[in-house]
């Protein structure tokens, strides 16, 4: 016998429910009233399945108003196979925000999905493209995916999809290929074998492994970082290869693709062209300038495939809020600048070693090669000079960048990845170890350089301590920031001087037992970063200290809610990373803090501030978005020390003002990059106006959001659900700022089935939620739990289950006899495309009402219907009665049967006008039918009567 995708069957002694994953010989299959995780599959061939229908309730068993309410919200809450416009809302663990919709609807009105989706930092761009690809997949669109990614993000992706899409992806990185590769057979591909994989962009684009992926390329692709992989005049030869790669993918015009990044322009409108040009090769041609009613055409082709907004655009949208935290501080943008002036010992070393970088740069002897090696060994002086003494002593002892390299490019690109911030270059891992100064490389060293290093190395090691007032100044400001209540994040630049501070500060916060001081660098693996964050983030007192390996990758906010920049970063969009791990939808505290420190008589921090960090600020303070300088900033850096160790020369000048014969070369230099960013900044300015979100209007989205809300259950639901089935089941739920369920009393049995181990749960339903608190949505696995023992017990004829299916109510909000009674329906969605079937799975729950007696029932709207779940009881019924009016309508059942198939598919009709409209793209490759399967399930039945009667 065959049996559809949705229908009922018995087995086992007991009623499932048929999956759309069932073949000839094997049913799939989902318990009636039982989760996903209860799926079984049985072998047709050695066990024996029956068609089944589902009984009606039970008139002796009846309930009261609150068991219908309980059961109605279990059922919806229970279904995984959404009736509602979007597939995927039953799977998420994540309530999206309304503008969240936006990019998902413009992506369903495109086949194949080619998008570019660059919202502003700490947005949710992340959400915004797995519940694309949850909804494709659903769909029965694709079937694999592939998430290509900077490595150091490749952990947090994974997290991202099985925690909130519960999509489970292998991480395909150079440390794992070799294990997953054992798994394949001959001739097999990683991505034949495996769906869902997370890939290391720099990994893959290599040549001996880029064919075999754009062989076996999945369905879908998401592309995140996308701004690294652009093509244009400042593109590296890695910038080119990955590129490369994705123009290859492109090609396939069947091929979905996701572009992400929060800088799509990177200041260089090539490398935006590039981007583009992967979502139709046609738009590498756009003009520069798409203003105008003359170019209105092109303007809106793009805004079909384009969505970039800042906080502005969707603080308010859709009368929903989307609360940010608010920086308070004294500089443009909210951030503080905080400074210290050199103790005269520094000042000292300082000077001295600013004189020796001088020397080394100054010194023309040698090979090209070998003079490039002594001018990065001169800016990782300086760069670890400015960082704090360990860092210098480190740098003076170690072997200089590139002193042992082959060529002046490979030593360049050495030095370039050692010491500057590269934002796009391959990998942040291992950038946070401090760089060499040392210029022997075995053949004929200078003994007087060495031991002059060596001096200034032991200069260095006395520093520390009461001469080291930059570690005083952030002392200070810590410890106002631990009174007002912050957990703050110290960034820096090397690992020596994390360790450094990790030690220096627990010396001087030793009194406060309550406060615990860590240390997080590059020498810990990703997974061993994550689960120390996560004990710091388990002590009710905390400051991290973090070089730049968490300034990408792991989200912060849950439990820090400052920044301190220690060491300036020499690429200001390095800063904003660092802001954005707490500055970020779902930060719990209202307020935040940015603070930087810098020294007022320190040359290099005042170079780096003038030129880079404060013209960021007041750019992102004016347009509301950052924007990257529109020159590569390690070529400004290089250009401006360059000037310093070159023309600089009065090494006993006060480091306050420039150096004579430097302020003449800096200040042109300067002025001529603040110009460029001005005019990028405008062109910014013109083109978020132009792509915020058009591609959708506001309305088609509150329509979606609408009908996605009435199938599945808005987060009201899900509180109302989980406050009601508690106190059922003998819980104490104590209402707050937040819910507080002491779950003791409960059954071991139960709370083992719930998850919970603890007794008491601190629950919030709307984020964020701080510590220790959990955030439910209608998929969070304790909600999954507790919807589906509420149904199933209810569904136990020799069980007592707090829900009831049935039940006769007294009151007078009705005039006459009116029956409630609660549907479920599934329907058996056909997608074909192609030739080839796709069975799909949909689920709904339907009020339907009638007054007086079967014999002459009398229909309400379904408007009427809901409101009958918000009547009031205002009289006990004698059980007898109860049970009496109950049977009345059992016994008469058939002859309303024929309404409630007529409602079946009525609803279905509406299933399929909204399962078509907001996918209008796919209608010329594919069509869809829908099968309802009959009778509906009859899951509850309610006789509202009037008072006194």
């Amino acid at each position: 016998m065959t049996f559809s995708a949705g229908s009922l069957v018995r087995a086992r002694d007991r009623e499932w429910v048929v999956l759309p994953e069932s073949t000839g010989e094997l049913l799939v299959l989902r318990p009636l009233g039982g989760s996903d995780a209860e799926t079984t599959g049985i072998y047709l061939p050695l066990e024996n399945v029956d068609s089944a229908t589902f009984g009606l309730p039970d008139p002796s068993k009846p309930g009261d108003h609150h068991s219908c309410r309980l059961l109605r919200d279990a059922l919806r809450l229970g279904f995984r196979s959404s009736a509602g416009p979007f597939r995927s809302f039953g799977r998420l663990n994540v309530e999206p925000r309304p503008y969240q919709l936006v990019p998902l609807l413009m992506a369903l009105k495109l086949d194949p999905v080619r998008m570019l989706i660059a919202d502003d930092v700490g947005i949710g761009k992340t959400v915004e493209a797995g519940l694309i690809a949850r909804e494709l997949l659903d769909r029965g669109e694709v079937q694999r995916m592939a998430i290509l990614c900077p490595p150091h993000l490749a952990e947090q992706w994974q997290r991202e999809l099985s925690e909130k899409f519960h999509i489970d992806a292998e991480l395909v990185l150079a440390s794992t290929a070799g294990r997953l590769e054992r798994n394949l057979r001959g001739g097999e591909s990683i991505f034949d074998h495996y769906p869902f994989v997370i890939v290391s962009l720099d990994f893959i684009k290599a040549d001996k492994r880029r064919d075999d992926f754009v062989r076996s390329c999945p369905e879908l692709v998401i592309v995140d970082e996308a701004h690294t992989s652009a093509s244009g005049g400042k593109a590296n030869g890695s910038q080119h290869k990955r590129h490369h790669l994705l123009q290859r993918l492109a090609q396939d015009a069947n091929r979905h693709l996701i572009l992400v990044t929060a800088t799509p322009h990177s200041g260089d409108e090539d490398a935006f062209r590039s981007l583009l040009s992967l979502l139709s090769p046609t738009f590498r041609e756009l003009p520069a300038s798409l203003a105008g009613e003359q170019n209105r055409a092109h303007r809106e082709r793009l805004a079909l495939h384009l969505v970039q907004r800042k906080r502005g655009d969707i603080r308010k949208y859709l009368d929903s809020e989307t609360v940010f935290p608010e920086r308070k501080g004294a500089g443009p943008d909210g951030a503080e600048e905080v400074s210290y002036m050199l103790h005269p010992e520094y000042k000292a070393f300082f000077e001295a070693v600013l004189a020796y970088a001088r020397e080394t740069v100054q010194d023309t002897s040698g090979s090209q090669q070998r003079r490039r090696v002594r001018w990065w060994s001169a800016l990782a002086l300086l760069r670890s000079l400015a960082s704090s003494p360990a860092a210098a002593v480190e740098t003076l002892q170690n072997r200089a960048v590139g002193a042992e390299s082959g060529s002046e490019t490979e030593t360049d690109e050495l030095g370039r990845r050692q010491i500057m911030d590269l934002t796009d270059d391959e990998v942040l891992e291992g950038t946070d170890v401090a760089p060499g100064s040392d210029l022997d490389d075995g053949e004929g060293a200078d003994p007087s350089v060495r031991d002059r290093l060596r001096r200034l190395a032991k200069l260095a090691s006395a520093l520390d301590g009461a001469k080291d007032r930059k570690l005083a100044v952030l002392a200070d400001h810590l410890r106002k920031l631990l009174a007002a209540g912050f957990n703050p994040i110290v960034f820096c630049r090397f690992i020596p001087t994390a360790e450094y501070l990790m030690k220096a500060l627990r010396k001087e916060f030793q009194k406060e037992k309550d406060l615990t001081i860590e240390a997080v660098t590059g020498l810990l693996p990703p997974s061993e970063r994550v689960a120390r964050i996560e004990e710091l983030g388990e002590q009710p007192r905390r400051i991290l200290i973090a070089t730049d390996c968490l300034s990408e990758g792991i989200n912060l906010q849950e439990h820090f809610d400052a920044v301190i920049h220690y060491d300036l970063s020499w690429n200001p969009t390095r800063h904003e990373q660092r802001e954005g791990r707490v500055d970020r939808y779902g930060q719990p505290k209202p307020e935040i803090r940015v603070l930087t420190l810098y020294g007022r008589d320190n040359q290099i921090d005042g170079i780096v501030l003038d030129v880079l960090l404060r013209k960021h600020r007041a750019i992102r303070s004016s347009l509301g978005i950052s924007v990257p300088v529109p020159v590569s900033s390690e070529d400004v850096i290089e250009a401006v020390f360059e000037g310093l160790l070159l023309r600089g020369h009065d090494a006993g000048a006060s480091q306050a003002q420039l150096l004579p014969g430097f302020e003449e070369y800096f200040q042109p230099q300067r002025d001529a990059v603040h110009e460029k960013w001005d005019q990028a900044s405008d062109r910014e300015k013109a083109s978020r106006t132009i792509f915020a979100q058009h591609g959708i209007k506001v309305e088609e989205v509150r329509q979606e959001l609408q009908a996605s809300r009435e199938a599945m259950g808005s987060g009201v639901d899900v509180e109302a659900f989980v406050k009601g089935a508690f106190q059922g089941l003998g819980a104490h739920v104590v209402e707050g700022r937040r819910l507080e369920i002491h779950i003791k009393e409960l059954a071991k049995s139960l709370k083992s089935l719930l998850g919970a181990d603890k007794d008491t749960l601190a629950v919030r339903f709307h984020p964020p939620a701080k510590d220790a608190e959990v955030l439910l949505t209608r998929t969070h696995p304790l909600v999954e739990a507790l919807a589906s023992h509420v149904l199933d017990s209810s569904l136990d004829v020799y069980g007592n289950g707090i829900a009831k299916r049935c039940g006769a109510i007294g009151t007078r909000a009705v005039d006459t006899r009116t029956t409630l009674l609660l549907l479920r329906l599934r329907y058996h969605i056909i997608f074909t495309r192609e030739g080839k079937d796709v069975p799909l799975l949909a689920e709904d729950a339907a009020l339907a009402a009638f007054r007086g007696s079967p014999t002459n029932a009398q229909w309400l709207t379904q408007e009427e219907a809901e409101e009958l779940l918000t009547v009031t009881p205002d009289a006990n019924l004698p059980l007898e009665l109860a049970q009496a009016r109950i049977r009345q309508v059992t016994e008469g059942f058939e002859l309303i049967q024929p309404k409630l198939d007529e409602i079946a598919r009525e609803r279905g009709d509406k299933l399929f006008d909204a399962h078509t409209r907001v996918r209008e793209a796919s209608k010329a490759k594919g069509r869809y039918r829908i099968e309802p399967q009959l009778p509906p399930d009859v899951l509850g039945l309610y006789v509202f009567l009037p008072a006194g009667v």
